[in-house]
């Protein structure tokens, strides 16, 4: 087995309340030594699929992703080729995208004022995110690895970046095969095997503060 470096939770300015374009991410990403990317704005692919198309020219793969707005709190879907409905339940969103071929994340669960999903409504998906950049205090990130590990979840490690200085921050350490080509196919199947760590470090509470008021000029969509 050989280890791959990916952020998982990454957002352009495809997204409501990023600042982020495509080339700005891939090259902030190359320069921190990730192997890949996973984008997740907001209820879209558009900028994935930018993302996706230019990402062999920084020498780096690309997965087309989603953080979806369900009823229950949010999911990343990783790996889907066009984003799910929103404002359906978490089991029922993250059932479908398994069906279809990709891979659900639970995102900064509990974090209610962020949308994290609740215990009671986390059931049959592929990880949790027991690593989330975007914390001062590290509390949640420390329950989420505690619901994981108690409920044999896949650990999961992502930098919920919306700027690029915040890139890789945390990801995602993915096992392969050590013969095995590196590809958005390869990785995705790694996930689904549970082979998956997290590691990473918090955001500076000048970045947390700056993302937070930042957010505050944007207009959010109602259904997130």
């Amino acid at each position: 087995m050989r280890t791959v470096l990916i952020d998982p939770h990454l957002h352009t300015d495809a997204s409501y309340d990023a600042e982020m374009t495509p080339e700005e991410l891939l090259q902030t990403a190359q320069g921190v030594g990730l192997d890949g990317v996973v984008i997740t704005d907001h209820d879209t692919v558009h900028g994935a699929r930018v993302v996706a198309e230019l990402a062999p020219e920084y020498d780096l793969f690309a997965i087309v992703g989603c953080e979806v707005s369900t009823a229950d709190g949010h999911l990343l879907a990783l790996g889907v080729d066009s984003a799910p409905e929103p404002r359906r339940s978490l089991d029922v969103t993250a059932r479908e995208i398994r069906e279809d071929g990709g891979v659900t994340v639970v995102p900064h669960p509990f974090q209610r004022s962020r949308h994290g999903a609740r215990r009671s409504v986390i059931s049959d998906v592929d990880g949790i995110e027991v690593y989330n950049a975007l914390t001062v205090l590290n509390v949640r990130n420390q329950q989420a690895a505690k619901f994981a590990k108690q409920n044999h979840y896949p650990a999961y490690g992502g930098s919920d970046a919306h700027r690029p200085t915040n890139i890789g921050r945390a990801v995602t350490e993915v096992q392969i095969p050590a013969e095995a080509s590196l590809t958005p196919s390869t990785i995705l199947e790694s996930m689904r095997a549970g082979r998956t760590a997290a590691a990473g470090r918090r955001t500076s509470t000048w970045q947390y503060l700056t993302k937070f008021v930042g957010n505050a000029r944007h207009k959010r969509p109602s259904f997130i």
